[in-house]
């Protein structure tokens, strides 16, 4: 049964009744409420049937509530810039192009692998871990945005009051859990340990995505050896390994006067 969607404006629409109004919001009916008084004066313009009116309004109250969960998400997610794959350029990153289509249909997600992707600076990992990150996101499943340094604070903070493993297991309600820019820095000890913990406590249970300047292979050179070496074999036992290479994009685009806009 289809409708017509040809519908008065909202200014025009008479409200609905109090009572009526009342029930929608002891209901908890928020976009039903909202779009209700377009809808019912559609249908009485267009003569809908009962339940054109009925598929209507919980068409609206399922289509707002998915937005909203989504956008629930995507603000838990903590994503850094917003990057998705509508600005992404395929044919711009040194990862082939196969691979780069297996990632995004997010079946490693599913199937609890992780991901790492190292190389160079400016070479379009953080860009790429961002963009499948969004994609998780708007797929339905959760995503948490990690730095080294924020997996530090984390420890910090709950080592206090022994809760460290209880944050931890909040960390892992998300089903992707992304920790970018390793191995810029030397890693300090709190940040080493909560990488360990992350990693131990998601293995084989969640999937963890991370951004390398160094191979893993190489994290001994930037943590106390036994955690790189416990870290590393967690990481890498179920994981795909990406490596980038090239010029860095963004002092390209510096270098051709495309990094700013003309000033006026």
């Amino acid at each position: 049964m289809t409708t017509k969607t040809t519908t008065p404006s909202m200014a025009s629409a008479p409200p609905l009744p109090a009572e009526l109004e009342d029930l929608l919001r002891r209901l908890r009916l928020p976009h039903i409420r909202r779009h209700a008084p377009e809808v019912v004066a559609t249908a009485k313009a267009q003569r809908w049937e009962p339940a054109e009116v009925l598929k209507a309004l919980f068409a609206e109250e399922v289509a707002g509530r998915e937005r909203s969960a989504l956008a629930t998400r995507r603000a838990a997610a903590g994503f850094p810039t917003g990057k998705t794959f509508d600005a992404w350029q395929p044919e711009a990153s040194s990862i082939p192009a196969p691979t780069q289509q297996a990632l995004r249909t997010l079946e490693w997600v599913h199937r609890r692998e992780n991901l790492v992707v190292c190389g160079p600076s400016g070479t379009g990992k953080t860009f790429l871990l961002e963009a499948l990150g969004h994609q998780a996101v708007e797929a339905g499943l959760k995503v948490a945005w990690f730095t080294l340094e924020d997996l530090g604070v984390l420890l910090r903070r709950h080592r206090a009051d022994d809760t460290v493993s209880k944050a931890i297991a909040r960390v892992l309600r998300a089903d992707l859990v992304v920790v970018d820019d390793i191995g810029l820095l030397p890693v300090a000890q709190d940040a080493a340990e909560g990488l360990y913990r992350l990693v131990d406590a998601a293995y084989e249970k969640r999937s963890v995505a991370i951004s390398s300047n160094l191979h893993p292979s190489g994290f001994d050179e930037l943590m106390p050896k036994t955690l790189a070496t416990a870290t590393v074999d967690r990481l890498l036992h179920h994981a795909h390994v990406c490596q980038t290479s090239g010029d860095s994009v963004r002092l390209t685009q510096a270098l051709a006067g495309r990094g700013v806009s003309p000033l006026s």
